[in-house]
Order: C-alpha cells, then sequence, then structure tokens
C-alpha cells in the first residue's frame, strides 16, 4: 500500500478503536481524521515519519498524546484538539523545528511551555487554547514569525510581557480567559490583542481598563442583541445593532452594558473579516423573520457579555437559523456544523446541531434558559470542539453560528419614573444633610480630633498605601454577618476572631476583626493590607478589601469552605472532608505554587515569614491558599538577606532566622518543608513525639531517613492508598527544604518541578547528620523557649491560634533582640 500519499477520513461515522493496519500507511505525507467517534488512545504514530500534516480534532480519541508523536520530524502542520481523559503533559515536539502550524487545543495539557517551542522559528500560529498551561509567556518571545497566537482559557499568571504588548497590528494575539496581574494590561486597548477576562480576581468580567471607561451608571433589566445585523424592532422590543466586524482576536468592549469576544482562525484559506459574518440567501417567513437575515460566525470561540444588570432571575434566549448550508441535494447539503454553548461557563448545549434540532435549514430555533445573576453580569459563550464539518460548502463556514440574544428579567423592574422621583428626594436629602453636617462638624472638629489621635499612625500608614482593594462600610461588615452572630464565627486568627458573612449580593466573606486596642495588631492589619492588596494568585488568599471605623478594624476575605489544613489534617475523626493521596498531592503543589509566586513572579518579592497548616486555606474544591500576611516582610533583590526581629511559629522557624534573625526567602522553603511533612504522616510537627528519644516530626523522619524506611512515614490513615513513588518524592523534598544550611535549600521554582515530577530530586543536599550539632533539635527547643521568656519580658505579641470544632493551639511571637530595617 505504498502508494496512498494522502488520506482524508474526516467528518465520517467512524467509531471503534483505530484499525492498526492503517499504521502500516508508511509513505502518508497527509493525515486528516476529525470529526469521528472513534474510541480507545491516539494511534501510534511511529512508522508515519513522512508525515508532513497531521490533523485529529474532535476524533473521540482519548490522551495524552503518545511520545511517538516526536518521530515525526518532517511534520510543518500539526492540529490535534478536543481529546478525552485527564491531564497530560506537553508532547515531546523538541526536533519539529520546521513547524508552521501547530494547533494543541482542548487536549488537557498542564504544565508550562516547554522551552523548545521557542525553537520553532518557522512557526506562524500557535493554538495551545482550552489546556491547563500555567506560568508565564516569556519563552515564546523569540518567535518573532508568529501571525496568530491562541493562548485562551489557560491558567497563565503574571505580567504580560511587554515584547507581547508592542508586537505590530498585524499580528493577532488571544490571551482570554488566563490569570495575569491587571497592572501589566497596556494603556491603551487594541482590536489585536484580545484581553477579555484575561486577568485573576473575582469578577472577571468588570476587570481590565477598556471597560472601567465605561462604568455602569445604573441597573439593567433586559438586553437584545442581533448579531451580526443592523438595529431591528420587533413588536415592543428593539434589538440592537451588532454590526461591528468579528476577527480572530477581537474585544469588543465600547458597546456600554454589552459587548462580546472572538477568538479563532479559518484554517486553509485567506481570511476576511466579513467571514466572522453569515448572510441569509434565502427567505424566513415569520413575525422576527429580519432576526434571521444576519448572523455572527466564529471558527472557535465566541462570547456575549452583558454587564450592569440587576442580580436576580432572567430567561435567556438564544436565536438560531441554518442560513449558510442548503438543502438542495448538492454537496452543499452535506454540511454538518456542530457546536457547545456554555452560559456563566456552565455547558448547557453539547454537540448542538442547528439544522437537527430546528428540522432543517432556514428554520427559526429557540432555545431558552433560566439563568441567575449574581453579579451584575452574564456570559454566553459558543465554542467550536472540533465535530462538523470544515470544506463544505466552502472552507471557513463552519463553527458557532447565532442569530440573535434576548434577556429579560423574570422580576419587575422599579419604575423609571419612580427611580427618577427617588433620585430627586436622595439629592434634596444629600444637599440637606451636607448643609447641615458642615455646621455640626465646625462644632465637634476638636473633639474629633482628640479621640483620634491614638489612631493617626496608622490612618497615615493606610493612606501611603496604593490601595488595590475595596472599602467596606461597618453596616456593610454587620449587616453581612448578622451582627456578628456567635453561630457564624468560624475561630479565632492571628490578631482577633474571624466571621462567615453574604454580602447583599450573595457573595460569601469572612471577615477578620481585630480590637484597634492592640498596638501590634495595628501594624499587622496595615502589613497585610499593602502586601495583599497587590497580590493576585489562585493560591492566595483573595483580599476583598477592609474597614477602618466605629473604633474597628475589619479585613475581609474569600471565603474558604474547609477550612484550614491543620482543620482538616489534625482534627477529629469525624471531622470532614478526608484528605486522600491525590488530595494531598495537589494541596502540597498549590502551596508550593503560591510561595513560587510571593517569591520570584509577584511585582513585590514577599517572605511569608509564617508558612504553617493553619495558614494554608481550603476552597470547597480543596485548593490550597495562603493566607494571613500580617508578619509578611518584602525582600529587596539587591540585598542578601534581611536583618528583623524574629516572628513566626515554634516548630516552623528556620534555624537561621530562629537564631539570629537571618532572614531571607529560604526560611518560607524551611517552614514549607515542615508542612510537607505534615502532609505526609498526617501528624502536628511539634506535637508528635513516638518516644522521649524524638523531640518533633520532622526529628523522627530524619532517623527514618537514615534507616531507609521512608515509608513508615506515611499516614497510616492512608493504608496502601497512596502513590509510593509520590511521597519519596514529597518526603525526599520535605527534607531538602528544612536543611538547617539556607544555602543547600532550593528556590520554590525549583520545588515545583521536583514536586510535579520534571525534575529529579538532588538527595545530594539531604543529610540527617547536619543536626547533630549546633542545630539539633532540643537546642532550638531550648532557644525557642528562652526567646519566649525574653519576648514575654518586652511585651511582645503572643497568639493563640484556635480553629472552630479542633482543640488546639500554637504560640506565635515576636522577639526584640534584632533589629530590624
Amino acid at each position: 500500500m505504498n502508494f496512498d500519499w494522502c488520506s482524508v477520513l474526516s467528518a465520517n461515522n467512524f467509531t471503534g478503536e483505530w484499525p492498526v493496519e492503517l499504521n502500516n500507511l508508511t509513505k502518508l505525507i497527509e493525515l486528516r481524521m476529525s470529526s469521528n467517534s472513534f474510541v480507545g488512545k491516539l494511534p501510534n504514530f511511529e512508522s508515519w515519519k513522512n508525515l508532513q500534516m497531521l490533523e485529529i480534532e474532535g476524533s473521540g480519541f482519548e490522551g495524552p498524546i503518545p511520545p511517538s508523536v516526536s518521530n515525526l520530524t518532517s511534520l510543518t502542520e500539526l492540529r490535534i484538539s478536543d481529546l478525552k481523559g485527564g491531564a497530560s503533559e506537553f508532547p515531546p515536539l523538541r526536533n519539529m523545528t520546521g513547524m508552521t502550524k501547530l494547533v494543541l487545543r482542548s487536549c488537557n495539557i498542564v504544565g508550562m511551555i516547554p522551552d523548545f517551542v521557542a525553537d520553532m522559528s518557522e512557526l506562524r500560529f500557535l493554538d495551545l487554547s482550552f489546556n491547563k498551561l500555567e506560568g508565564g509567556i516569556a519563552n515564546i518571545e523569540s518567535l518573532t514569525n508568529l501571525e496568530a497566537t491562541y493562548l485562551t482559557a489557560n491558567a497563565f499568571v503574571g505580567p504580560i510581557p511587554e515584547w507581547l504588548k508592542s508586537r505590530d497590528t498585524r499580528y493577532v494575539i488571544d490571551l482570554s480567559y488566563n490569570k495575569f496581574d491587571e497592572s501589566s494590561e497596556p494603556s491603551t486597548c487594541r482590536d489585536n490583542l484580545n484581553l477579555f477576562r484575561s486577568f485573576n480576581g473575582g469578577n472577571f468580567i468588570e476587570q481590565g481598563k477598556c471597560l472601567s471607561m465605561n462604568p455602569c451608571s445604573e441597573d439593567q433589566y433586559s438586553l437584545h442583541i442581533n448579531c451580526g445585523g443592523g438595529r431591528v424592532t420587533i413588536g415592543n422590543t428593539t434589538f440592537e445593532a451588532d454590526e461591528d466586524p468579528a476577527g480572530a482576536a477581537k474585544f469588543v468592549y465600547w458597546k456600554g452594558n454589552w459587548g462580546s469576544s472572538s477568538t479563532g482562525h479559518f484554517w486553509d484559506r485567506v481570511i476576511s473579516l466579513n467571514d466572522y459574518k453569515a448572510d441569509n440567501i434565502s427567505a424566513i417567513t415569520g413575525d422576527e423573520a429580519q432576526l434571521y437575515m444576519t448572523a455572527h460566525l466564529s471558527p472557535l470561540s465566541l462570547t456575549y457579555f452583558a454587564r450592569c444588570l440587576a442580580n436576580g432571575s432572567y430567561t435567556l434566549t438564544l436565536h438560531f437559523a441554518e442560513i449558510v448550508f442548503r438543502d438542495n441535494r448538492s454537496f452543499q447539503s452535506l454540511g454538518r456544523r456542530i457546536f457547545d454553548v456554555y452560559i456563566q461557563d456552565e455547558l448547557k448545549l453539547k454537540d448542538f446541531d442547528i439544522e437537527r434540532v430546528a428540522g432543517g435549514v432556514d428554520k427559526a430555533l429557540k432555545e431558552k434558559f433560566n439563568v441567575t445573576v449574581k453579579d451584575k453580569t452574564l456570559d454566553v459563550r459558543f465554542q467550536y470542539a472540533g465535530k462538523g464539518t470544515t470544506s463544505i460548502p466552502s472552507r471557513g463556514k463552519y463553527g458557532p453560528l447565532v442569530s440573535a440574544i434576548s434577556l429579560e428579567a423574570n422580576f419587575k423592574p422599579p419604575p423609571t419614573q419612580e427611580n427618577s422621583s427617588n433620585r430627586k428626594k436622595k439629592i434634596l436629602i444629600v444637599v440637606g444633610a451636607v448643609m447641615f453636617s458642615l455646621a455640626l462638624i465646625l462644632m465637634i472638629l476638636f473633639v474629633a480630633w482628640r479621640k483620634r489621635r491614638n489612631r493617626n499612625l496608622m490612618e497615615q500608614e493606610l493612606r501611603g498605601l496604593d490601595l488595590q482593594t475595596g472599602i467596606f462600610t461597618f453596616r456593610q461588615i454587620k449587616a453581612a454577618t448578622s451582627n456578628f452572630d456567635a453561630a457564624n464565627k468560624l475561630g479565632e486568627g492571628g490578631f482577633g476572631s474571624v466571621y462567615k458573612g453574604t454580602l447583599a449580593d450573595g457573595t460569601i466573606i469572612a471577615v477578620k476583626q481585630l480590637s484597634s486596642k492592640s498596638r501590634q495588631g495595628n501594624r499587622e492589619f496595615v502589613n497585610e493590607i499593602g502586601m495583599m492588596s497587590g497580590l493576585r494568585h489562585p493560591n492566595l488568599v483573595r483580599l476583598y478589601g477592609c474597614c477602618v471605623e466605629r473604633n474597628q478594624l475589619l479585613l475581609v476575605y474569600e471565603y474558604m469552605e474547609n477550612n484550614c489544613l491543620s482543620h482538616v489534617l489534625f482534627g477529629p475523626e469525624e471531622c470532614p472532608p478526608k484528605l486522600d493521596w491525590p488530595t494531598r498531592q495537589k494541596i502540597c503543589v498549590g502551596i508550593a505554587k503560591g510561595l513560587f509566586y510571593l517569591h520570584e513572579e509577584s511585582p513585590l518579592k514577599i517572605v511569608h515569614r509564617d508558612i504553617k497548616g493553619t495558614n494554608v486555606l481550603l476552597d470547597k474544591d480543596l485548593n490550597a491558599k495562603i493566607s494571613d500576611f500580617g508578619l509578611a516582610k518584602l525582600h529587596d533583590e539587591e540585598k542578601t538577606h534581611i536583618t528583623t526581629r524574629v516572628a513566626g511559629t515554634i516548630g516552623y522557624m528556620a534555624p537561621e532566622y530562629a537564631l539570629w534573625g537571618y532572614l531571607t526567602h529560604k526560611a518560607d522553603l524551611y517552614s514549607f518543608g515542615v508542612v510537607v511533612l505534615e502532609l505526609v504522616a498526617g501528624k502536628n510537627n511539634m506535637k508528635y513525639n513516638p518516644d522521649e528519644n524524638y523531640v518533633c516530626l520532622l526529628d523522627w523522619a530524619l532517623v527514618l531517613q537514615r534507616k531507609g524506611k521512608f515509608l513508615e512515614l506515611v499516614d497510616p490513615r492512608l493504608g496502601s492508598n497512596y502513590n509510593k513513588k509520590e511521597a519519596l518524592r514529597m518526603i525526599k523534598v520535605a527534607l531538602l527544604c528544612t536543611n538547617p544550611s539556607p544555602a543547600l535549600r532550593p528556590n520554590m521554582s525549583t520545588v515545583v518541578k521536583m514536586l510535579e515530577g520534571r525534575l529529579d530530586v538532588n538527595e545530594s543536599n539531604i543529610d540527617s547528620n547536619a543536626y547533630d550539632d549546633e542545630f539539633n533539635f532540643q537546642g532550638l527547643r531550648d532557644k525557642y523557649d528562652e526567646m519566649q521568656v525574653n519576648s514575654s519580658e518586652n511585651q511582645s505579641l503572643f497568639r493563640s491560634v484556635d480553629t472552630k470544632g479542633t482543640e488546639r493551639s500554637s504560640s506565635t511571637f515576636t522577639s526584640t533582640s534584632t533589629s530590624e530595617f
């Protein structure tokens, strides 16, 4: 069968596993097998060494992409998308330097973009969208020939590189649906750079400079859009025009209370902006026929978003009609359009075929949904998932197609006249109140000044911060927590109580309360706001804002459903949830990524100083998030270390820091290593003493290392249900991080790679004998006791940590024995 050179198997109804006999087609130079229903793993590519073009999109196969793909060194074009199965690593494409088009979309790829991608100097089109890639994108800067770059819907973090923001407008770049730092957004909004929902934060739609230029003036209760067409009035309803051309990476933000985001490239043809719009070539009858004369089309992803909506229940109507394909017994009738529909990021329609559901072409179809608006925004996304035909009736006519969108509130809006009257009354009340207040203020200024004198320093510090958080009123917090009801109390934090609350818009929060009588607490309060207001990362607890009012100091955080790591690890047996091994591994990597961001990726290089189980919170999916930045320190990269007063928790402080106040980011590495040991063993470091010969969990771990019995450390509650290879790796990384010499501890970036198995653990730096000298555990404990006595004499802060439902505490102290700067 050496005569086969090109094989096109796309858009058929093939089922079952890939026939292994087809692997014998060794002379193939082009193979297309998209849009089928195969089952099982991808075929072995080893015998197809002559392939120059390979396309496998939406064919039903399971990942990962087999390592044998590395044999296809002649490839200039590779397109693989929509693989089933779990997460997988980036495929080994190191030797494919002649690649011009690379598509690895929706393949569940995790990790970072490998450096060898930068060696593909001929690359013109790169699509890595809808994966789980993370980290930064600086390593593709050298790909200067890229005409289109799609990095949509991943988890990229950090700043948007300057080289990317300054690219010529001829090159399209889509970074939508990611987690970049909002502070790195370009100063101007560009048509060739799609930054819709590109930033890390809560209400993704409202983020960014582009939308901030159109602030919401009042609540909206309906929205009607004629997709791809002009302004149309149907009965008493007017559909707004949507005639702005879409594009390969287009973010339409100037529509006021709505907009759109278009992503994708029509392959194998020269395209124009008109290709993203469809015009009806026949007649559709009915009262709403005008809505189906045009439609918007997308080769990959098309999102419409509404903003400024009043929160509540709505009815969403999506209008469809197949106006491109024909039903005339010609080849044009063979076209099939299949796509998915997401509403508020939830899949609502899978493999949706307009023609099939409507019962033919040129037939109006309405799909209605009940939706709930919680944060004043609505997001509707139409996504191509590799199914259907791509070249019938002509190339570039596939992908999602939508004719119109309607949104109506299921509740009665307040009358416009009443709103206007209310506004006038409010203005009169405000004017009168202001005039009265001015007179009153003149009478009480002296008294108010004296009452606030003791708080001047803290308020000056707050004013000096460039805050990126919200300011809450005490009334808001009081209402959210039901007047700080004891039933809402979550526990005791570092400098006060923590309460659960619910804001008026339904957002669940955690409120940390501090009495303003504590001077040390005031400093931590200011420090935590200053640190956290500039930080955004999936593994850091988000600070929503603060309140300084009525002699109250309050911090408002996102609510974490599963409390803290210590609560779950060391709490009562009946305390859910139980941590299986994959969850422990995920938590470990999550903490490491959070510290990696603080130490190396954040604009502010930060040493946390108090990494421990109670400061690692868990959300509803048991994702780890680092909290409590009251003791954190900025680390100037030009200085080797900071000499500071000692603050932290017994059992988690690095020796060089506890003994001499010598602080670097390596102190966090030591604390992290102790927490990793606790994760593996399910035991508290300072409370675990198998017998009188052991001082703590770390001590016991080092003894087991000498005996070569690492796995005896694993939590017996897991039984045999754990991955031995991963457990050994985690233990070795923990011991590497707790090396008494900070110089021999790795950086957090290295730790993340080791934990994910992308780098071998350097066992030469794991030496239990180092603890036999001045760093011995009993000596450290004696030093801790001495420091506690000294700190008590100097009126230092002692804090008791008591998590609700768990009877335990740990001492946290500061010592003034060394200078701080």
